[in-house]
């Protein structure tokens, strides 16, 4: 073996400081067409909440929710709630928890690209089918077909992203699937703006989710296999050149001599699902589980799912609500840029916790004035109206430079080869579960909290802000083959990685005994 004997729980030897190379243009264009496969994600979140508040859509495919829309005493926070409008948004959802877990033998064995081209194919299959929908079994097939497309490419992309950037800069170029995804997000929301005065305004704005599908789809076929997929799948020598490609030198022999180590390892595995459970790998597990499970209870896919029917809810018109989920658009993919700009100098932590602390302050406030100023059969005055939006803005832009890209990067990140694949499927399916039961139930949990709802997510993010102080250790600059050793340092980890002389690492390495602490 490359880097002498080593277990299960990753590589031998801690070899990040002789690690070559630069950023060069062949990563930022490989990385770059990859996250096209977050638009696709990003699209259907956004497109979903403004076609569904649209009165030609509504009137085809959910009459009994069109005429409680226009009965003048019906509660403001119980206009839509159906659960077939909800089961509209939320069966992508579902199929895509059932498509990730299809997706990590694929990926693993077919390599990252063949995932994301599938991915690709499924998108634009169900957008087909959505814009030619004559009947609900049509919608919901379609909506199907896109769970099955956004399941392939939220399990392949960040994965192809973390393994395609160098160390240095993992955390700022995995984020372009974030970038992807809320731009998807921002053209989703300017779409449905246009199209909402439209007969079949319904139709474009679900149809065009083609276009990121196509290029996802053309992009996939184009972009270079990974390296660590190569070499996993016994083609060395082409992953060596591919890597040298990358980092645009000749001396990638530490970075390579890791990645071999890593693939023999992974190469013995045969059950990555059973393996990730074993008490080894159980920080990666809770982490597969809790980051993208807290990610969406922040609430933010209910504002972005529902952005057009929450305002129209709290009284804003048509038009206003409209060009306010479009606002929300807007500063959720700006505000990413701010994470690519401070994640690899602040760090993963920092960020995910002040983050936290300015969503739990702004869902709070939004919560008070809801619940003193706004009641059934009642609008908000134009200054709070404002005051409203402008703390929904800032929750958005909050999210968006913590735990929007980070609930991806994080996961993506901190597994080791032999259980990545398996990883990042539960990853994904908990991340789709969470988000059909919150799109599910959204509608009816709205109806019947009000303006507490608001204060139910703020319980959530102060939970998980709790959680990341005292169990997420830094990855900031961390290689993805030396990742183990971040828990043998942590404070709690290190109870259950075993260390040397419990058959995990034979070669002779001395961990640094400070240990992690909050």
């Amino acid at each position: 073996m490359a880097g002498g004997s080593f277990g299960p729980a990753g590589v031998a030897k801690e070899r990040a400081q002789q690690y070559k190379g630069r950023l060069t243009s062949y990563v930022i264009i490989a990385c770059t067409v990859a996250a096209v496969g977050g638009s696709i994600f990003g699209y259907d979140v956004g497109i979903s909440g403004g076609v569904t508040s649209m009165d030609t859509f509504l009137e085809k495919f959910f009459p009994a929710v069109f005429v409680k829309k226009t009965q003048a005493h019906e509660s403001n926070y119980c206009k839509y709630e159906n659960q077939g409008l909800a089961a509209f948004t939320s069966s992508l959802y579902l199929a895509g928890l059932v498509a990730s877990l299809m997706a990590s033998p694929v990926t693993r064995k077919f390599g990252r690209r063949t995932s994301i081209i599938f991915g690709g194919l499924s998108f634009l299959t169900g957008a087909t089918l959505n814009a030619s929908a004559i009947n609900m079994a049509m919608l919901l097939l379609g909506r199907i077909m896109l769970g099955v497309g956004i399941g392939f490419a939220n399990q392949a992309v960040p994965l192809y992203l973390s393994e395609i950037a160098p160390t240095h800069l993992r955390g700022g170029l995995n984020m372009m699937f974030q970038v992807a995804t809320t731009f998807g997000i921002f053209i989703a929301n300017m779409i449905n703006f246009g199209t909402q005065k439209l007969n079949w305004g319904w139709r474009l704005s679900l149809g065009l989710a083609a276009v990121p599908a196509l290029l996802m789809t053309v992009g996939g076929i184009l972009l270079p296999e990974t390296p660590n997929s190569l070499i996993e799948q016994g083609k060395i020598e082409k992953g060596r050149e591919i890597l040298e490609k990358l980092r645009g030198t000749k001396n990638v022999d530490a970075e390579f001599e890791d990645m071999v180590d890593a693939s023999e390892l992974s190469n013995l595995i045969k059950n990555p699902f059973r393996n990730i459970l074993e008490k080894r790998n159980r920080p990666e597990l809770v982490m597969a589980i809790c980051m993208p499970m807290f990610q969406i209870l922040t609430g933010i896919n209910s504002i972005l799912f529902y952005a057009p029917v929450l305002f129209q809810s709290m009284g804003f018109g048509g038009n206003a609500s409209l060009y306010a989920s479009a606002l929300t658009g807007a500063v959720l993919f700006s505000s990413t840029f701010i994470s690519i700009a401070t994640v690899d100098k602040l760090g993963r932590r920092a960020l995910l916790i002040s983050g936290g602390i300015q969503m739990i302050t702004c869902q709070v406030i939004v919560a008070i004035i809801l619940g003193v100023k706004f009641g059934n059969q009642q609008e908000l005055s134009k200054g709070f109206s404002i005051l409203v939006v402008v703390m929904i803005c800032l929750f958005v832009l909050a999210f968006g430079w913590s735990w929007g890209p980070l609930g991806w990067t994080v996961p993506s990140e901190i597994f080791p080869l032999e259980i990545r694949s398996a990883g990042q499927s539960i990853t994904v399916a908990v991340n789709l579960l969470f988000t059909f039961i919150i799109a599910q139930a959204f509608l009816a949990i709205l109806c019947a909290f009000k303006f507490g709802i608001f204060l139910f997510f703020a319980g959530w993010i102060t939970i998980m802000t709790i959680f990341v102080y005292f169990f997420l250790p830094e990855t900031k600059g961390v290689p993805i083959e030396e990742m183990i050793f971040i828990w043998k340092k942590h404070w709690f980890w290190k109870k259950l990685v075993p260390t040397k002389g419990e058959g995990e690492i034979s070669n002779s390495v001395e961990l640094d005994e400070n240990v992690i602490e909050p």
